[in-house]
């Protein structure tokens, strides 16, 4: 019997990141994914991208009070039964995440249940408390045709004033709150996705001498969340809008990176 494609799914709207950049996470996902899948890019413009890449245009507008569409919130209308007539287990990836090594385990790793990024923070903020039960959405997995459940709560909540302090705190939390509430989340495990920020920049003072450090064998995704993004950390990140970057977050020439980021 033939297996049945999963689904690989990620974003673009708006001028920022180009189509170079789902060329290349797709090219990344064909290197790395050894079983049949569809690749979707949720977006509001699909010039430029390359066969095989399948376009499908954004959400309806859910109308957040004080948000323009789209907005960050955009993710949980992916949990909308049938949008895109996606159907069965699929990966949201970022477009600005490096692909680094095999990502089957991410459809074999607790099969029915969601996964998520257990979020980053610094290390001060956690000394004596543990870390706070919130994903982080730059890589994520859910089952399309079984996870409405997830879109409802957003659906209910979103202009509730009682829930107002779930939306302002960012729609990570939110996400993993209503992921939370309508089935198991759970992390993805530690060594399989890194941070480039926390995990491959040196601490300072060492981050003024050594380059950041390549991925451990068993990390298969490093997220670029906050800055450096790929082209600051790929160049060498040390100003922001023409100013300088503060010692401690600067980091020197990454080009690794292009090892990974190709098509």
């Amino acid at each position: 019997m033939k297996e049945k494609p999963v689904n690989v799914l990620c974003l673009k709207w708006g001028s920022y990141y180009g189509p170079e950049y789902v060329n290349r996470l797709y090219a990344g996902v064909k290197r790395n994914l050894s079983r049949p899948f569809r690749f979707v890019c949720v977006t509001d413009d699909p010039s430029g991208l390359n066969d095989g890449i399948e376009a499908v245009p954004l959400p309806d507008d859910p109308h957040v009070i004080g948000r323009k569409w789209p907005n960050i919130f955009i993710k949980l209308c992916l949990f909308k039964d049938g949008f895109a007539n996606l159907e069965g287990p699929t990966l949201f990836l970022d477009i600005d995440l490096l692909v680094t090594g095999p990502l089957d385990k991410f459809f074999d790793y607790k099969p029915g249940e969601f996964c998520i990024i257990h979020n980053w923070v610094e290390k001060r903020k956690v000394l004596f408390r543990k870390l706070p039960d919130i994903g982080n959405s730059s890589c994520f997995r859910f089952d399309a045709g079984r996870s409405n459940a997830v879109y409802e709560t957003f659906l209910a909540m979103k202009d509730d004033s009682a829930e107002r302090d779930r939306f302002t705190k960012g729609s990570q939390k939110f996400q993993t709150f209503a992921m939370m509430k309508t089935g198991k989340v759970n992390w993805w495990p530690d060594e399989w996705v890194c941070s480039f920020k926390r995990q491959c920049i040196p601490v300072f003072p060492l981050n003024k001498i050594f380059n950041p450090w390549r991925p451990k064998k068993q990390v298969s995704i490093i997220a670029f969340h906050g800055q450096p993004d790929l082209p600051q950390a790929l160049e060498g990140y040390y100003r922001k809008y023409d100013k300088p970057v503060k010692p401690h977050l600067t980091c020197k020439p990454t080009k690794w990176i292009l090892d990974y980021w190709h098509e």
